[in-house]
């Protein structure tokens, strides 16, 4: 399953990532590959504790789309 995640820039020049349908499931890196790499991690994780609670993976549904503002 592949799902969304939504992508931060602190004002450090960090970043944080969540992933708005596996609620909790967030992460953070000093760059964008440190960040990817530690949100796919985390996403691994949030699995495996779901699989040892005998609880099925949430069903991707989120969508991405860009605004522009005026």
């Amino acid at each position: 399953m592949k799902y969304t995640y939504v992508i931060e820039r602190g004002d450090d020049g960090s970043y944080s990532a969540y992933i708005p349908d596996l609620p909790g499931c967030v992460s953070c890196g000093d760059t964008l590959e440190e960040l990817r790499a530690n949100i796919a991690e985390a996403v691994s994780l949030y699995a495996e504790v779901l699989r040892e609670q005998n609880r099925p993976m949430p069903q991707p549904g989120s969508a991405t789309g860009i605004v522009e503002a005026a």
